[in-house]
């Protein structure tokens, strides 16, 4: 029987290095198509497809892309990666929406993230030439798409899962504030500590 070895830990100049397959300059992403809905910034739009209230929107698939479209019109819901193009500057301590006190930007969904790539799960209505009609979408309008994969509740539904400092939230928040709003005149730190006292 083989043995697998548990890798030693790496040291820091072997993760920057190229052999270790790890690059720390820019990576370039070509957007599938764009996602319109009805929400022009952060601040207004819902702040999860589950709190969405069957908001509408459409998401257009660029002409080279479409023929990946086949198939997927058999799916109820599907996950929409995209880019948070109106994300503030990455912060790594942020107060989410449904939460009062700072928490890690990777313990949470806040867009103010490093690499802002945004994920939804949302309903697709229908297909018609590269359109995908949708509903509980929590998208701003314009935000490039990167990716769709179908939500498939084998692979994506994990019911009882612990989900951390959530399980204690009791928010019913449904849309955004403008905490995370890109040019709001706010300090990074404002949303954490309150703005500064003059």
């Amino acid at each position: 029987m083989r043995q697998i070895r548990e890798p030693r830990p790496a040291v820091r100049d072997e993760v920057d290095s190229p052999a270790a397959g790890v690059s720390r300059g820019p990576l370039v992403i070509e957007p599938i198509g764009v996602i319109r809905t009805p929400f022009p910034a952060p601040a207004g739009a819902p702040i999860q497809p589950s709190r969405a209230g069957g908001a509408r929107g459409q998401a257009l698939v660029f002409e080279r892309f479409r023929q990946g479209l086949q198939d997927l019109a058999g799916f109820e819901r599907v996950w929409l990666i995209h880019w948070l193009h109106q994300a503030p500057p990455p912060r790594l301590l942020v107060t989410p929406f449904l939460d009062a006190q700072p928490r890690g930007i990777f313990a949470t969904r806040a867009p103010a993230r490093p690499a802002p790539i945004g994920i939804s799960a949302v309903r697709l209505l229908g297909i018609d030439d590269g359109i995908l009609e949708l509903a509980d979408v929590d998208i701003v309008d314009g935000a490039p798409l990167l990716d769709i994969k179908p939500y498939v509740p084998e692979f994506d539904c994990y019911p009882g899962t612990r989900a951390g400092w959530f399980d204690e939230s009791t928010s019913d928040r449904r849309v955004a504030d403008h905490r995370f709003a890109r040019h709001s005149g706010e300090s990074p730190d404002d949303c954490i500590n309150g703005p500064r006292k003059t």
